[in-house]
């Protein structure tokens, strides 16, 4: 996935002297990216203030990424399924974002803010993904704990990964859930900026449960969806019984 690639790439360059990216191009080529999928990700990034660009020169790291206790391929990725992914996020993220409503400060809530309005303004699904899940990492990050926070990535990272991104969004599409989830997002917001931990806390619970009750829906659907999708597209011949002709 193009953003977290750019977030190893960005850990690099930290230890280094080197503080200018590539071209989206040559990020793209290196990554074996799309190129709109290389925006999407540095467009993210940006908001988080991980890098800046200056117009005409390129794109600059800005301050060092947390790093994440995961690398590519790790098998985590491929072994976890959704619910010990949502099991997880349950027990951890409610209390990151009681955390969050008695330490984040106003610009931190401003961008939360931001990376609601361009979940809600983007049509493009992988975009609306990307920043649901820097959303939610701003919560956390806004909760100023660097061993939950690293947790967190540890999870991001999988959720992030390119199968989890499609199943969720299928998932949302089948359930027609865009709307509710949009007044959770602005409810945990509210509440993150009213700092009231409790409230906050129990926003992201309800929201998570409902994330975790849509996917198991999905995942039920899908195999009775395919059987009859296969069974229209093959049917079997249905064998009549030969008229019979009474006797005269």
């Amino acid at each position: 996935m193009a953003l977290e690639r750019i977030r190893d790439l960005l850990s690099g360059l930290a230890s280094t002297e080197e503080t200018r990216l590539p071209t989206e191009r040559a990020l793209s080529e290196r990554l074996e990216v799309s190129r709109s999928a290389v925006r999407r990700a540095l467009e993210v990034l940006e908001a988080e203030g991980v890098v800046w660009r200056r117009q005409g020169s390129g794109t600059y790291t800005g301050r060092r990424p947390v790093p994440t206790a995961t690398d590519a391929g790790d098998p985590l990725i491929t072994a976890a399924d959704f619910m010990e992914i949502m099991e997880v996020r349950l027990r951890i993220e409610p209390p990151l974002t009681q955390l969050a409503a008695l330490r984040a400060q106003p610009e931190e809530i401003a961008r939360m803010r931001e990376h609601l309005a361009r979940i809600n303004q983007t049509a493009d699904a992988d975009a609306r993904e990307l920043w649901d899940g820097a959303l939610h990492r701003q919560i956390a990050s806004s909760a100023r704990n660097r061993l939950f926070l690293g947790l967190f990535d540890i999870v991001n990272r999988i959720r992030q990964d390119d199968s989890w991104r499609s199943v969720r969004e299928r998932a949302r599409t089948l359930a027609n859930s865009r709307e509710t989830t949009r007044g959770q997002h602005e409810t945990i917001i509210d509440a993150i900026e009213a700092r009231d931990p409790a409230r906050a806390g129990e926003a992201m619970r309800e929201h998570l449960l409902l994330i975790q009750e849509i996917l198991i829906r999905q995942t039920s659907l899908e195999p009775a969806l395919e059987s009859v999708a296969a069974a229209l597209a093959h049917p079997v011949p249905i064998d009549r019984p030969a008229s019979r002709t009474e006797p005269a």
